[in-house]
């Protein structure tokens, strides 16, 4: 746990699996990631009709650029997770694998379903925002 993010939970609301709030040391840089999608390194979306897979495969690519910037998982401040569907099932499904990966790093985060993504069969996207350390200070 990177101790310049502080994770916010509030015992005046409802007990649940994410923060409520981050807030993140003046001295750190943030890094605003595109929306990471399941897609192979062929630019194509396996794991057809399956939301489980599909979250995996957007967090395996999420941590994929986040090594590319000297961050990982732990380095997230916020994400927004973005599921086609209209049954809230799935959505719980995509969030499920999501949180798995992340384990005890629980950023706040929003979850909505939504009617279509950019690629074809895709299910599943998450936006985050991470913060990392200013190596310039």
């Amino acid at each position: 746990m990177n101790k310049k993010i502080a994770l916010i939970h509030s015992a005046n609301l409802a007990s649940v699996d994410y923060a409520y709030a981050s807030q993140v040391s003046s001295d750190m840089d943030l890094l605003f990631l595109a929306g990471a999608c399941p897609i192979n390194k062929d630019g194509e979306v396996p794991h057809l009709g399956d939301y489980e897979l599909q979250a995996k495969l957007c967090v395996e690519n999420l941590k994929e650029v986040l090594k590319e910037c000297g961050a990982s998982l732990e380095n997230i401040v916020y994400t927004r997770v973005l599921v086609v569907s209209q049954n809230r099932s799935d959505l719980v499904t995509a969030w499920r694998a999501i949180r798995t990966a992340f384990g005890e790093h629980n950023v706040p985060s929003t979850l909505s379903g939504v009617t279509v993504l950019g690629y074809t069969n895709q299910l599943v996207e998450i936006e985050a925002v991470a913060a990392i350390e200013n190596l310039t200070k």
